[in-house]
């Protein structure tokens, strides 16, 4: 948690030849989104893809999964697009499974920094947990 982003900026370093893409929950972002102001100033061509919704997700998954319940990883959102324009970079806001691909193509296509913001409901996770588990339950 949290390296993506920065790791990311390290990687057009060291490999400046190749596209670089960084994916991570919006959690993990907020942890070290200041960076985007560095990929900026500094001409660091850089794509970001947040995965939005709006609490430490696998960490409540985990929590649900082992304890029954969760507390304490849900939090709130600045809207990532005015977020991303704020810092001198590009955002885009996914609206519909349709729009994920064309965005990505044209933030790839493009120079500078690019934030793509992507909803995404983790809650399909626990009733993936249970049918896995169903399936491995002695019989």
């Amino acid at each position: 948690m949290t390296f993506s982003l920065p790791g990311a900026i390290a990687a057009k370093l060291a490999r400046p030849d190749r596209k670089v893409r960084a994916a991570m929950g919006d959690g993990s972002f907020m942890m070290n989104s200041q960076e985007i102001e560095t990929a900026v100033r500094e001409k660091i061509p850089l794509k970001v893809l947040i995965w939005e919704d709006e609490a430490y997700g696998l960490i409540k998954w985990k929590m649900d999964l082992e304890l029954g319940h969760h507390r304490d990883v849900d939090f709130g959102n600045p809207d990532f697009v005015k977020y991303a324009e704020s810092f001198g970079a590009k955002g885009y806001r996914i609206e519909n499974a349709g729009d994920l691909l064309p965005t990505l193509e044209k933030a790839l296509a493009e120079d500078g920094v690019s934030i793509i913001c992507c909803p995404v409901d983790y809650s399909e996770n626990m009733k993936l947990t249970d049918k896995l588990g169903a399936l491995t339950d002695p019989m």
